[in-house]
């Protein structure tokens, strides 16, 4: 048996057998697993949070572009049947089709999170108003959820932005 205090059966102390944590330059610090996962977790959980918004709002806007007579029941006030209707419907897909491209790409990101998060709030009111309190209604809540916090987070990884704007973003 060895004589210093915490070593392993194979002679290494507790601290170099300990696994390293990423630090803020993406090197290697002290830590335990549970640390370095936290890190990367913070890191990285925006941009994961941003793609995956961006991924539901593509789908929802593809979705409206492809069929929209099936998503003109939404548009309160206006009649189903009515070509108003049918154009709201197209805008409103193609609105989510951009701000789903400029979430997943990085551009300008809590902009366009908060324009998402208007359109999420029309649509939960809008569903709320025409089927009342169902599944459907609360799942578009969780992703109301998701963009509303995607707002307040000023500083993520993987933006696209001018040249000299600032620089890289950590």
């Amino acid at each position: 048996m060895s004589g210093s205090r915490g070593a392993g059966p194979r002679g290494a102390s507790a601290a170099s057998r300990r696994p390293q944590a990423a630090d803020a330059g993406g090197g290697l610090a002290g830590g335990t697993v549970a640390e370095s996962a936290g890190l990367l977790t913070a890191r990285w959980a925006p941009v994961a949070a941003r793609v995956l918004l961006g991924l539901v709002l593509a789908w929802f806007g593809y979705h409206e572009l492809v069929q929209p007579s099936l998503w003109t029941g939404y548009v309160p006030g206006l009649s189903p049947a009515s070509d108003l209707a049918v154009l709201l419907v197209l805008a409103h897909g193609w609105v989510l089709l951009l701000l789903a491209v400029a979430l997943a790409a990085g551009v300008a990101p809590r902009t366009a999170a908060a324009v998402s998060a208007v359109l999420l709030l029309e649509i939960v009111i809008s569903l709320a108003v025409t089927g009342g309190l169902s599944d459907l209604t609360l799942r578009d809540v969780g992703v109301l959820g998701l963009a509303v916090c995607l707002t307040g987070i000023p500083q993520q990884r993987l933006l696209l932005s001018r040249p000299g704007a600032g620089g890289p973003r950590r």
